[in-house]
């Protein structure tokens, strides 16, 4: 018993002193400022040295330490620091570290009169043994007295002369714009293992732009970037860019990270970004890489979302969805723009181009093989596809809107009277075919077979991606843009390749089946030529649509109805005993017939709707005889041509408090007039808008004011609605590509209110 009770008694006092240890450890860990000294003092005018001495058992990190101007009149240029210790932190992972001490020089320019220089410079330092701990980042404001300038023997220079000038003299005057490497400082560091804290400097009197400034990585890195969190910047106007958001001195920009893996890696972060000097000259657009590097992560890290953003109930649009397919692997492009054509292959942007390769296929010959209309179809297919990869990639690296140039006026009436010419030949008027001697010439590769010669489908094809196929589809706005900021065209022209085949799918599919479901021979070869002129004739309307008064696309809508009442026998008596085929004929005949009418009835009373062609009888009775009223409520939108008026409007609103909704919009664009009908025009959406200002830009004549203000904004082609809060600054992540339903937009505008 007494043993055990001097062993207990003997632990007891070993924990003790271990505990007493631990407490004056903790005891004697140095104040902060006595941890890391610093002193300061002016080598001449335009440099100043810092001097840091630091304490035995701690370090300061190379990364943390900065420096920025306290005062109005001093501007800093670079802060030359020494080469670090190499050391793998469980904080931050790899870094370089100061031990002892160090010195390191700022870079500077004052005034001529100025006797003294105010720097804030902020560090992070450590105790490097039990216990170990990280003291929170420190800042500092010293005051440096500087040499008088007539006892310096020459005028001040500036940062410019400092750094880049030679032993023999100054290259740059003391009002010319620095260089860009030391105008725009960029720098990262990782502050977690999921967040990288990303920094530009910036001398007095240069200033960043917000949205001009974007980062990106490496596709394989395993690392997905979510939206920077910007800190509130300054409204600035200038000349370039008009009212925007930006950053003087030095702006720090946290960017929240999903980890892919959980190792430790270095990752390469790169900023986009562009600024001016104020009442001076705008850089071009720079690009600059750093290296971060990240600690090891854990599951939760690599597996879990970031939290969501005030936005995250928006339903996401399918510019957002496809820009974060664009930064996969390219089967994931692949896959991703295939699946999104396939769905693209069921709207009725596609449908016109059934018929146009049905006709083919038919004229192909009575005896057709299912082989023969399969390689038709792919034929036409392929050379849509390879059309639409070469439209997009050429628009893309161009910076302009290939289909909006196909809109023009002229270009769709020569293609809408090229398909009159193609339904009269239907009808039997005429025959289209290739010269005899071309004909001679492609006898073998068409094995023979007239009307379907695989020259002549692609043409087809090629005509169909650019003219039938959708005017501008959100995957495809999405694509083009990306090619244009990326300037990746192999991958974007991939993307577009796939969107394209994943569209002809399903044509392949019904081309091929239509050469073995045909029956083989007979008169019916009339009535399907028939329909295909019928089917080429509304495709031509369709295509005038675009361009003409709708009065004018309901007047030759009701004349095609009348002519096919006619054509099937509305106006004839049946016979007795007429079979049930003919008297389906005729009772669609009648509908025809009667349809036909009414769009000429509704056209000659004023209405423009071709879908509800009586609405103008019904608007003329309900106001006794007045003119005929729309009953669709219109927005009472704003024009608007240049940037200047958006500008303006931005700023008027900014001073009224109220948040912008920008369109964008042309005649050509069916989305852009489905949105005017189904989503403009909803009481809901009409309602939710009450508090907006709202702006349209009409880019119909695609002139160069049009093409200044698109390129402006970053817009491929209408539709696109951008969003501006009550600040002036746009929410970039509301803006909407495409068209939508009224439900999600009603949303999308309650996001932007807040």
């Amino acid at each position: 018993m007494n043993r055990l009770l001097a062993t207990l008694c003997a632990l007891f006092l070993a924990l003790a002193a271990c505990a007493g240890a631990r407490a004056d450890d903790a005891d004697n860990l140095l104040p902060v400022e006595q941890a890391f000294k610093v002193q300061a003092h002016a080598l001449d005018r335009e440099r100043i040295q810092f001097d840091f001495s630091i304490a035995e058992n701690y370090y300061l990190y190379r990364g943390r330490i900065t420096t920025k101007s306290a005062d109005a009149t001093t501007t800093l240029g670079m802060l030359d620091l020494p080469a670090g210790e190499k050391k793998h932190d469980e904080f931050l992972g790899d870094v370089e570290v100061y031990h002892h001490g160090f010195s390191a020089t700022q870079h500077a320019t004052v005034p001529a009169d100025q006797a003294k220089a105010a720097i804030e410079l902020r560090y992070q330092g450590c105790h490097q043994v039990d216990p170990k701990i990280c003291f929170p980042p420190q800042k500092i404001v010293l005051t440096v007295d500087l040499p008088n300038a007539a006892d310096a023997g020459t005028a001040p220079a500036s940062l410019a002369n400092a750094l880049s000038a030679p032993a023999g003299g100054s290259l740059l005057g003391g009002n010319q714009p620095l260089p860009a490497e030391q105008a725009f400082v960029f720098e990262a560091i990782a502050t977690a293992p999921n967040a990288v804290l990303a920094r530009f400097t910036m001398p007095k009197g240069y200033y960043l732009y917000r949205d001009k400034t974007h980062f990106s990585v490496a596709a394989d890195s395993g690392v997905t970037l979510s939206e920077p969190q910007w800190p509130a910047g300054k409204d600035h106007t200038d000349a370039n860019f008009g009212t925007t958001t930006v950053y003087f001195d030095q702006v720090e920009i946290p960017l929240p990270l999903v980890r892919g893996k959980a190792a430790a890696q270095t990752l390469a972060l790169t900023a986009s970004f562009q600024g001016c000097k104020e009442n001076s000259v705008c850089y071009p657009v720079m690009t600059h890489t750093v290296e971060v590097a990240l600690s090891a992560a854990d599951a939760s890290t690599t597996t879990a979302a970031m939290p969501p953003s005030p936005s995250a109930a928006i339903p996401a649009s399918d510019d957002s969805q496809f820009a974060r397919a664009l930064n996969g692997s390219l089967w994931l492009v692949f896959g991703a723009f295939f699946l999104a054509g396939l769905g693209l292959a069921f709207t009725p942007c596609v449908f016109p181009m059934i018929p146009i390769l049905s006709g083919i296929i038919a004229g192909a010959g009575e005896h057709i093989s299912t082989k023969r209309a399969l390689v038709l179809s792919i034929v036409y297919i392929l050379a849509n596809a390879v059309i639409f990869t070469i439209a997009g990639v050429i628009a893309g690296l161009a910076g302009k809107n290939l289909q909006a140039a196909f809109q023009t006026p002229w270009v769709l009436w020569s293609f809408a009277g090229l398909f009159v010419l193609l339904a009269l030949s239907m009808f039997g008027f005429y025959e289209l075919q290739l010269p005899s001697s071309w004909q001679s010439k492609i006898a073998n590769v068409s094995n023979k077979q007239s009307g379907g010669s695989l020259f002549g489908v692609a043409i087809m094809g090629a005509l169909s991606a650019l003219i039938v196929g959708p005017c501008v589809t959100p995957p495809l706005a999405v694509a083009v843009l990306y090619i244009a900021q990326k300037h990746d065209a192999v991958l974007g022209g991939f993307a577009l390749f796939a969107l394209a085949l994943g569209m002809g799918a399903p044509l392949i599919v019904f081309g091929a089946s239509a050469g073995k479901l045909l029956p083989r021979a007979g008169a019916w070869m009339d009535a399907v030529k028939a329909v295909f002129g019928v089917s080429f004739l509304a495709l031509a309307i369709w295509m005038l649509s675009r361009v003409l008064d709708p009065v004018w696309i309901m007047l030759m809508a009701g004349i095609l109805a009348l002519a096919c009442a006619v054509y099937l026998g509305a106006l004839e008596r049946l016979a007795d005993g007429a079979s049930s085929w003919r008297k389906l004929w005729k009772t669609l005949g009648v509908v025809l017939l009667i349809a036909g009418a009414v769009e000429l009835i509704g056209a000659a009373a004023g209405s423009n709707d071709l879908l509800q062609p009586l609405r103008g009888i019904a608007a003329t009775g309900s106001t006794n005889g007045s003119a005929p009223t729309t009953t669709l409520a219109a927005l009472p939108f704003r024009k608007v041509k240049s940037v200047d008026d958006v500008a303006h409007e931005l700023a008027t609103a900014k001073s009224a408090s109220k948040p912008v909704l920008l369109d964008f919009y042309a005649d050509w664009c069916v989305s852009c007039k489905e949105m005017e009908k189904f989503v403009f025009s909803k009481p809901d959406v009409q309602a939710a808008l009450g508090n907006f200002v709202l702006l349209q830009a009409d880019v119909t004549a695609n002139d160069d004011a049009d093409k200044a203000l698109m390129q402006h904004f970053n817009i491929v082609a209408p539709p696109d609605t951008l969003f501006f809060g009550a600040d002036g600054v746009e929410k970039h992540e509301l803006q909407l590509i495409g068209p939508e339903s009224a439900d999600k937009f009603v949303q999308r505008i309650d996001a932007a209110s807040r």
